[in-house]
């Protein structure tokens, strides 16, 4: 399970032309892209109260903007234990998104989606992985989709790919496929609450420069 196998997923897109220089962007850039992302984890948390059939809150996220280097130093370390769910982005904009959770975290998600006691051991088989699947495309999909909403621009999830490994090795795909194209991340922490249960998921979303150019003129940023 150390691996991602990203089905259908169109790497051409993502290898465009360079235009802009990420480190430029100043706070009011920063700011919109901020907006993006509390937007885009509020209704990923709105998504998830209807796949468990109860009220789930969401802590005001952590976001940041934050180079491949840092990363693992947001998850602990590169040899965390970790579940992620990444797909790629597709439409007017090409890049990725990742869906990180520890593996505790996981656990605790699936358990309550099982009607399991919260902290039950899980196994990794077949039901608990394609729950596990749903789960972070049901979550990666609704941050697209307000994404989309809030710019008018026409984005789409390819297949999701699930792997269970260290954060490290997990963090290296997109990092490998996007190296040519930005060494930025837009980092967003949301905490998942649901009665006195916390879950703490991480989302990564990297653009390419080109769309994050796009991302920016379309919401007036760069007029």
């Amino acid at each position: 399970m150390g691996y991602f196998i990203l089905e259908g997923l169109n790497n051409k897109a993502l290898l465009k032309g360079n235009t802009m220089d990420i480190s430029s962007l100043n706070a009011y850039h920063l700011d919109i892209l901020k907006e993006i992302g509390n937007i885009g984890a509020g209704n990923a948390a709105t998504a998830l109260a209807k796949l468990l059939d109860k009220k789930v809150d969401m802590k005001v996220p952590q976001i940041r903007i934050m180079g491949f280097s840092d990363v693992n130093e947001v998850l602990g370390s590169a040899e965390t234990p970790v579940v992620g769910i990444l797909l790629g982005v597709l439409g007017d904009i090409s890049g990725y998104i990742l869906f990180v959770l520890e593996q505790e975290a996981a656990n605790m998600l699936v358990n309550i989606l099982m009607g399991k006691p919260l902290h039950q051991e899980m196994e990794y088989n077949e039901i608990t992985l394609s729950a596990l699947k749903e789960v972070g495309n049901i979550l990666t999909g609704s941050y697209l989709s307000a994404l989309s909403t809030l710019t008018g621009l026409r984005i789409m999830p390819d297949v999701p790919a699930l792997a269970i490994d260290m954060a490290g090795a997990i963090l290296s795909v997109p990092a490998i496929a996007m190296g040519k194209t930005t060494d930025t991340v837009l980092y967003i922490e949301t905490e998942f609450i649901q009665g006195a249960d916390r879950v703490i998921g991480d989302f990564f979303l990297v653009p390419d420069q080109d769309s994050y150019v796009r991302l920016l003129n379309t919401l007036g940023a760069m007029c």
